[in-house]
């Protein structure tokens, strides 16, 4: 995803910072368990030495030591739990706790990226690119819906609607029928704002959300294919837009075409597809020039996997612009 080793280096070393903070944490829980509830350190030492019998016992040939050893155990622990709660402590109050229980602070789940490293990675490239600000003026709670008005007012509304829809059952977007968006249609009707609320939304939720213009994403894999030296690093890319929760091209077909942008294009609508993986695209292009201008198989992916989302009505930039200008005009008058 194009981050540089230091990049990384200083993200497993929060994830180190994240660890130690939580390991102090339980030993202080410990000990402040040891000095108010009297018994229980006894108990911990009895478990100790249940288990370190029921190993003497294995080791000599006694194959079912270890089941009676799990049973007295079980009852000390009971014991434990009843000592926490008798003292006005819950009975998990020593259970370590983690900032990502899935992967337990450590960033991997069988030497695979968590879903919480994949968006520490992302939150840094979200920093680099700026989008990050974009997300906090663009997002659900700035919709707008007096610069549209009549058909094109009716069809921000129900783009709006499927975009709320897609959010709420992301979590199971593909069983249900609504897997990826398409937006399309003229300049500046909200195409871009639409996938920047969706972008918002799912971030906040947890989930790992890659943005990429469609120029960008082209010359970042161009950068990187034709270039030995980033082969790993081009993998590693090409295995991040495959598997990220959701995945935003914006502006297609303002990249310059070419054999390898279409090929692209295609290896990562395919993948995604058969990754199960989320995906939302939005064009100034109508669907015949998409027809046109990418090989049959793409605009087939597209047509078959994606909802059609029609926007349309006059540039709400150039409106915004006037409307801010107008203002103006009425402060220095007034």
């Amino acid at each position: 995803m194009g981050l540089s080793n230091a990049q990384y280096d200083e993200i497993m070393r929060q994830y180190d910072r994240r660890r130690e903070e939580n390991r102090h944490r339980a030993e202080e829980s410990l000990a402040l368990v040891h000095r108010m509830v009297s018994g229980y350190r006894d108990l911990e030492n009895e478990i100790a030495a249940v288990y370190a019998e029921a190993t003497k016992k294995y080791l000599s040939g006694d194959e079912e030591a270890h089941v009676a050893a799990k049973q007295r155990a079980h009852d000390l622990i009971e014991q434990k739990n009843v000592l926490l709660t008798a003292a006005g402590l819950s009975a998990d109050f020593l259970i370590p706790r983690y900032n990502c229980p899935d992967c337990r602070d450590t960033g991997y789940i069988d030497r695979q990226k968590c879903h919480c490293l994949k968006q520490a990675i992302i939150n840094v490239l979200y920093q680099q690119s700026g989008i990050r600000m974009m997300l906090e003026k663009e997002n659900f709670a700035h919709l707008e819906y007096g610069y549209h008005s009549g058909e094109h007012l009716t069809r921000f509304q129900n783009a709006v609607a499927k975009c709320r829809k897609f959010c709420e059952q992301f979590s199971d977007s593909y069983s249900r029928g609504c897997q990826n968006l398409y937006l399309y249609g003229t300049v500046g009707t909200g195409k871009t704002f639409l996938s920047a609320c969706v972008a918002k939304h799912l971030i906040d939720g947890g989930y790992s959300v890659i943005y990429y213009t469609a120029s960008d994403l082209f010359d970042t894999l161009s950068a990187h294919a034709f270039d030995y030296k980033k082969k790993d690093e081009f993998q590693e890319l090409r295995g991040d837009l495959s598997t990220c929760d959701l995945l935003i091209i914006d502006d297609l077909g303002t990249e310059p075409p070419s054999n390898f942008s279409s090929s692209q294009l295609f290896v990562c609508l395919n993948s995604r597809h058969l990754h199960r993986k989320a995906t939302i695209i939005s064009t100034n292009l109508s669907l015949e020039e998409v027809n046109a201008r990418y090989a049959d198989r793409i605009f087939s992916r597209i047509f078959a996997n994606f909802e059609l989302l029609h926007l349309s009505g006059a540039d709400i930039r150039i409106q915004k612009k006037r409307s801010r200008e107008q203002k103006g005009t009425i402060n220095v008058r007034t």
